[in-house]
Order: structure tokens, then sequence, then C-alpha cells
């Protein structure tokens, strides 16, 4: 075969066979292709797109290029959850001990935070002694015994995806429908899963800005998973407003805390509930409304609690700052943001908002830029608020209080000023099964 042909075929429109594609990949993670071929390829799928075979024939290269996890042992137990990046989503820390609690296997990679969106990685390491790295012995042993263990991504991980997504992000070939897709669910697929739930957000937010391409990603992600014999459902969830009210990586732990306890924002819980529900349906064999009854008792009862604390000791965490979140790390300067008039808050543009975080230094740039695990920001006001002038919209933390003016110009651009009540959009927007 030859580079050059497979990209004037795919410029021409035309399909790619499946061994046309498992060869280009693998020349390319074993660095026989040069990226400016790999460029050119990736700017004919960008214009001509790619079929559902050919789609799904890319994820499976992908997948196979480096390392998988083998979960078999689970049967069809085993269970992950993926959302595709927002502000203020620590939905991960909830729903990971429910479905835990009730007899699902939450073996789970995740990442860490680059731009306006969180990791789960770093708000799991703002718990002192949190181990993120466990040997592929040792995590199977802890799934294999409470049901539950979350680490960092493995290093030989779908190293094509990697390697794609690096060039693609230098090419503008990002915004790819089918090349999105595929390096979504490479990674989802090659860790093993049975049983996998997609968070696909929607809004200001999130990566998908409309509920349109949302629901075509979420549709071939999907189908994807399908057809690599998963069971698979993607619920599409606004991101026009951050989820819940705390921002930065202890402060979520703080408010995944308060879910857990039973309290905390109705927002948080609604959207947990509902990703719990459909993931511990497909892991069951049940109705979901029949999860939803067990995810609602096992929040109640204090079982998924408890499981939160027995996961975080499991891997090192002390479990004191679990029971007593002022324990977990905090800033040592607040300032309040005031609002400049009356009104109600039309709209937020959530990304905004996630930048504010970052000016704090509780985000990073690039992927080796230091966090502060003790900073970010509170909401007392969120779309659809009426707000006097002068009331408190939100109270920034940080350790250096030169952070402040440009956290708090960042935040005050994110907000959007209304005379009238603004229309409630619902949190759930469709699932696709």
């Amino acid at each position: 075969m030859h580079v050059v042909d497979l990209i004037h075929k795919k410029r021409e429109g035309q399909s790619l066979t499946r061994e046309e594609i498992l060869w280009l990949i693998n020349e390319y993670t074993a660095e026989r292709v040069p990226d400016y071929q790999l460029s050119a390829f990736c700017m004919a799928v960008y214009f001509r797109g790619m079929t559902q075979e050919e789609t799904v024939w890319l994820t499976e290269a992908m997948m196979y290029s480096g390392d998988t996890v083998d979960l078999s042992l689970f049967g069809d137990l085993s269970a992950d959850k993926h959302s595709t990046g927002g502000v203020g989503d620590k939905t991960t820390l909830i729903v990971a001990p429910i479905v835990a609690s009730l007899g699902g296997k939450m073996a789970k990679m995740s990442g860490r935070g680059l731009g306006h969106t969180g990791g789960t990685v770093d708000k799991l390491e703002s718990i002192r002694g949190f181990q993120v790295q466990l040997s592929p012995e040792n995590f199977l042993r802890q799934v294999q015994q409470m049901g539950l263990a979350v680490i960092g991504q493995s290093g030989n991980l779908t190293p094509a995806d990697k390697k794609l997504y690096a060039l693609r992000d230098v090419t503008d070939t990002v915004d790819s429908l089918p090349l999105i897709a595929s390096s979504i669910m490479s990674k989802k697929l090659a860790a093993g899963s049975k049983n996998i739930v997609l968070d696909v957000k929607v809004g200001s937010g999130a990566f998908m800005k409309t509920p349109e391409d949302a629901k075509a990603l979420a549709e071939q992600m999907v189908s994807i998973g399908k057809a690599c014999g998963r069971n698979i459902c993607a619920v599409l969830t606004d991101m026009d407003i951050p989820l819940g009210y705390h921002v930065g990586n202890a402060l979520e732990v703080k408010e995944a805390i308060q879910v857990l306890r039973g309290q905390g924002p109705d927002d948080l819980k609604e959207v947990c509930m509902a990703l719990a529900s459909n993931l511990l349906s497909m892991v069951r064999g049940v109705s979901l409304e029949e999860a939803e009854t067990l995810v609602k008792e096992s929040l109640s009862s204090g079982k998924a609690y408890e499981t939160f604390i027995r996961w975080i000791a499991a891997q090192g965490g002390d479990v004191a700052m679990v029971r007593d979140p002022s324990l977990l790390p905090g800033a040592k300067d607040h300032f309040e943001v005031t609002a400049p008039r009356d009104g109600y808050i039309g709209k937020m543009d959530t990304s905004l908002v996630g930048k504010a975080s970052c000016h704090l230094g509780a985000g990073r740039e690039t992927k080796d830029d230091p966090i502060d695990y003790g900073v970010g920001l509170v909401l007392k006001k969120k779309t659809g608020d009426f707000v006097r002038a002068g009331e408190t919209l939100a109270v920034l933390y940080a350790n250096d209080r030169a952070l402040f003016p440009k956290a708090r110009e960042v935040f005050l651009e994110s907000l959007t000023w209304t005379e009238k009540v603004p229309q409630k959009q619902p949190l759930i927007l469709g699932i696709i099964r």
C-alpha cells in the first residue's frame, strides 16, 4: 500500500477498507508515515467525512495500537463513565461510588484537566495521599474487592490517538465528527468495560455548542460502541451553566461529598442520578425505573458515601479529609465579586467561568502546568437568578491576591444581563441508546 493512494482515495470521497485503515494507523504509530502525510489525510477526512464502518475501523485501529485492559474477570458487571468535559463537572466522584455500591465494577481511567475543563485525577489528588497510579494487578484486585478504582491513563493506552490528536490540534482538524468520535471511543474501548455511559455536554462550556452537534456525536459514539460489542448509551446534559456551585479541585470534592451525604445542589444531583441510573440499568439488566429506585436508595441510605470512603482509603487517601472536608486544601485569600447592576442573569458563558477559575490557579493551559488544589470559585448566583446591584455573584479563592482582578474581569465578562425572567432550560436534553 502507498499513503498517497489512500490520501487520494479519501480526497475523492471514496471509502477505505478495514485493511487500509489498519495499515495506515499502524504505519503512522510506528513512525513510518510522516506527519505531513497524515495531516493531508486528516484534512481529507475533515472535508469528505467517513462512513460509519470506516469510523468503527479507525476506532479499532487506534484502540489496538497500544495496551488494552482485560476486564473479563468481571463478566458483564464492568462499568465505565465518560464525560466530554465541562465546568464544575465532578460527576465521576458521585456516580462511580453509587454504581459500585450496587454491584457494578467501576474500573476507570481518567484524565487531567486542560484549559477551562477540570480533570477527575486532579480533583482526587487534592485529597492528601491519594494514589492515581496503581499496578495492573492492584488495579484489578481493588475493583474485584470493592467494586471501584480510578487511576490516571496508562502511558501506552491508544498511542495512535495521542499522536493523531496532537496532529489534529495543530492542523485545525480537531472538530471533525469521525475523528472526534473515534478518538474518544478508542480510549473508552481500550479501557475494557462492557457497559459505558457517555455524558455528552452541550453548551457554552462544552466542546459541542449546540444540541444538534452533540446529538450527532452521541449517535456516532453509541453506534461505534455497539459495533464493538459494548452496552452503551449517551446522556446529553446541559453545560450552558456550570454544574453545581463549586469550581476548582478541592472545592468540587467538597460539593461531591455533600451530594453523597444526601445534600448538595439539585442540578448536580439530577445529572448524577441520570448517569448512574442509565449505567446501572445496563450493568444489572434492569429497567431504568428500577435502576433509579436503587440509586436513590444508595444515596439516602449512605451506601454510596461509605463506598466513597472505602475507595479513597483503598488508594491511600486521607479519609479524615472526607469525613471533615474543611481539612481539604484551601486558599489564603478570598474576594467577593459583586453585581454591577440590578437584573436577571440571562446567560453565563460557562467557558469563561472556567477560565476565571484557571486565572486563580485551579487549571492549566498546558499539560505540564502546575495547579493549586485549594483555589477556585464558588457561585452565589446562576442563570435565571435576579440580582440587586452590590449583591455577591461569586466568591473567588486564591493564594495570591494579585490574581483577583483578572479573574473578576473574566467572570463578569461571562454574564449576560436581562430585564426579563429567562426561560429555564432542561438539564437532561436527551438520551441516545
